[in-house]
């Protein structure tokens, strides 16, 4: 009797800095990754461009395509906020001979992603009194902010994406107060994707330096002529060498915990929140040392509420890339 030929999938995690793409086969319901690579997505015009250097398996054909994209999709078809790129699901289908390209928001294959950890994949800032059958939500710091939902419906869990990272940023005490003011006269509307975000956190180390909260060592300015200024203001932060970066990363975290929490209050995200996306994993040690946590609860009569919901880490940085993958699957015959 022959051997079924394993169905080919391609998924991907478009972002604005780094573009994942897996090749995985599927054989009754089971995925499994055949290759992986990474990419710059600035170095390339489009999603097109950058697919055409993405090696495909000579063994089984590829049928369809699954992208979670950093951006809005509406209708098969998404403009990138932090790329010049236009990203078209009919379009894609066409020119790789492909039955379906499915596209959704980064952070909803996130969601799907997180459906699908496995031990060790995880670690806990809050252990909360989990709820087995209770709403999730998910919130990913990167090049931009991602958030999602994860609502159970009594049959499962169902994801929906959004774009709650553009909601206008709160301050919650004088110095955010003033970071607010400093954002406004430089970008107009200030969402909280232009705190929590890598360009968030120089953009909150600016504001420190700009308005002689502290002097920058001559030694950091020369750092940062070399490196990546968030990755240096991270790093710094964490070794506690300035306290310029260590007030900025101390600022980035609570502001972190206090959106969080709003929108486990927005989804009643009894079933846990998890905190994704390229930073967290880098900055762990800071996130575990109970700012997050407290900025987290502190939210007036609900803190209590907030105090029993469990928030973890995602250490696993391709959660979106497998769960697109998984998405794929799952529509395999819509």
């Amino acid at each position: 009797m022959e051997t079924p030929v394993s169905e080919r999938i391609v998924a991907g995690d478009i972002g604005g800095t780094k573009t994942n793409l897996g090749l995985y086969s599927v054989h009754e319901g089971r995925l499994s990754l055949i290759a992986k690579r990474s990419f710059q997505s600035r170095d390339y015009p489009d999603l097109e461009s950058l697919l055409k250097e993405f090696p495909s398996d000579a063994s089984g054909t590829v049928t369809r395509a699954c992208f979670g994209v950093a951006g809005p999709v509406v209708g098969d078809r998404v403009e990138t906020p932090n790329l010049p790129w236009i990203i078209d699901g009919c379009n894609l289908a066409r020119s790789f001979g492909m039955s379906r390209v499915l596209l959704i928001n980064d952070l909803e294959a996130t969601a799907y992603g997180i459906l699908n950890l496995g031990a060790g994949e995880l670690e806990c800032l809050n252990q909360g009194v989990p709820e087995r059958k209770g709403n999730m939500a998910v919130i990913a710091a990167g090049t931009g902010l991602g958030e999602a939902i994860l609502f159970w419906d009594e049959k499962g869990y169902r994801v929906s994406a959004s774009e709650g990272g553009h909601a206008d940023f709160a301050p919650r005490t004088p110095l955010e107060i003033e970071l607010l003011g400093y954002m406004t006269s430089r970008f107009g509307h200030v969402s909280y994707e232009r705190v929590l975000s890598g360009p968030g956190l120089v953009n909150i180390y600016n504001f420190l330096n700009e308005s002689n909260y502290f002097r920058e060592p001559v030694w950091l300015t020369d750092r940062f002529a070399t490196a990546d200024p968030a990755a240096v203001i991270s790093e710094v932060g964490l070794s506690g060498e300035a306290e310029i970066c260590v007030k900025a990363l101390d600022i980035f975290v609570s502001v972190y915990g206090a959106e969080a929490g709003n929108l486990a209050l927005k989804a009643k995200a009894i079933g846990g929140v998890y905190v994704a996306g390229g930073v967290a994993p880098k900055i762990f040690p800071k996130l575990k040392d109970g700012t997050f946590v407290r900025a987290f609860t502190e939210k007036g009569r609900f803190s209590d509420f907030l105090s029993k919901i469990p928030v973890h880490v995602v250490l696993n940085e391709e959660a979106a890339l497998h769960g697109a993958a998984y998405y794929a699957t799952l529509r395999s015959n819509g």
